[in-house]
């Protein structure tokens, strides 16, 4: 997103209705110990989902005025997104990662967290999404980024960054696994730029 800036919590929540829309969403994570064809190590499962426009993106929305907080604003669409599997979560300030604001086509301050799950945990959260209220209908679905490259330097991640994703959820991926250490820094950096290339 060309029009997006970075900004601090503090100065995040400054900005105001009736003239800003807050939107929080967030990125699941669980250690993964298998290994794909029993060579290539997954290393991690990071949850992303496909909206009902065709975008990727993270579960989560717009915070409602009547939300107490962000985090409330959070929960409340985690739970209509991902259903009663999202009573395992409790996202936290303290799982807030960073916010960036943007103008166009409406004023809007996204605020991003990244969340840490057991692979039980995960995998409940995937079972039991296809009862989530939105399920169908605002998410069409969950599924697992893939965290590697494979032998041919396209598959895996840097085919899936070719995708096209809901405003800045792109950058957002690509933060979060650098810096909660998802993927290998050379290994990231590598798929970013094979993913550049690909017409």
């Amino acid at each position: 997103m060309g029009d997006s800036r970075a900004l601090s919590r503090e100065e995040a929540l400054r900005l105001e209705a009736p003239h800003w829309k807050h939107a929080c969403h967030v990125l699941l994570y669980a250690p993964c110990p298998g290994r794909l064809f029993g060579k290539i190590p997954l290393r991690y499962a990071v949850l992303m989902q496909m909206r009902f426009d065709g975008r990727l993106g993270f579960p989560g929305g717009f915070v409602d005025p009547q939300d107490f907080s962000l985090e409330e604003g959070l929960s409340r669409e985690l739970q209509e997104e991902l259903g009663p599997g999202a009573s395992l979560l409790r996202v936290t300030e303290e799982d807030y990662l960073n916010s960036h604001t943007s103008e166009k086509p409406q004023r809007v301050v996204a605020h991003f967290y990244v969340k840490q799950l057991s692979l039980e945990e995960l995998q409940t959260l995937e079972e039991k999404a296809i009862q989530a209220k939105d399920h169908g209908l605002e998410v069409m679905g969950l599924f697992r980024v893939p965290l590697y490259i494979l032998r041919d330097g396209v598959g895996g991640l840097p085919a899936f960054l070719t995708n096209t994703f809901i405003g800045n959820a792109r950058e957002q991926l690509i933060h979060a696994l650098d810096t909660f250490q998802l993927v290998p820094k050379e290994q990231l950096q590598k798929a970013v730029k094979m993913a550049q290339k690909k017409p």
